[in-house]
C-alpha cells in the first residue's frame, strides 16, 4: 500500500484549502456564495462516494470510517443552506450571531480534520505493523 502517495494528496488538499481561504478573505458575499456552491458540490460528490463505499463495505471495519466520512459530509450540507439564508437576513445582530456560529463550525471542522489525521496516522502504523507481522508469520511457517 502506498501511504506516502495518499498523504501527499492530502497535503495538496490542505495547500489548496489554504489558497482558497486566502482568496476568499477578499471576496464579496456573492463571490463567496458561488465558491461555497462549488465546495458544496465537491462535498456532495465525496459524500456520495463515501456512502457507496460504506454500502459496499457492509459491516466490515472499513465501513465505520466511510460512515464517519459520510456523516461529516452531511454536516457540510448545512453550510450551503446557512449561506443562502444569510442573504435573506436583515438584522445585524442576527447576522453577527450567525457569523459567530459559522466561525465556530469552521474551528470545529479543523479540529475534526486534526483528529482524523491523527487517526489516519494510527491506522497507517497499525496497517504497516500488521503487514510486517503477516510477512514474519508467513516466513516462520515456511510459506
Amino acid at each position: 500500500m502506498n501511504y506516502s502517495e495518499q498523504l501527499a494528496d492530502l497535503q495538496d488538499r490542505v495547500a489548496e484549502t489554504q489558497a482558497t481561504v486566502k482568496a476568499a478573505a477578499s471576496e464579496t458575499h456573492d463571490q463567496l456564495k458561488q465558491r461555497i456552491g462549488q465546495a458544496q458540490s465537491d462535498v456532495d460528490r465525496a459524500a456520495a462516494d463515501a456512502k457507496m463505499k460504506a454500502d459496499d463495505a457492509g459491516d466490515r471495519a472499513k465501513s465505520a470510517w466511510d460512515k464517519v466520512r459520510f456523516d461529516a459530509a452531511t454536516k457540510a450540507a448545512d453550510v450551503k443552506a446557512k449561506a443562502e439564508k444569510r442573504g435573506n437576513q436583515l438584522d445585524a445582530k442576527v447576522a453577527n450571531k450567525d457569523a459567530d456560529w459559522a466561525e465556530q463550525d469552521a474551528v470545529s471542522a479543523i479540529d475534526f480534520a486534526d483528529w482524523a489525521i491523527g487517526n489516519a496516522q494510527l491506522a497507517i502504523l497499525d496497517a504497516i505493523d500488521a503487514r510486517i507481522y503477516a510477512a514474519d508469520a508467513t516466513r516462520r511457517a515456511g510459506m
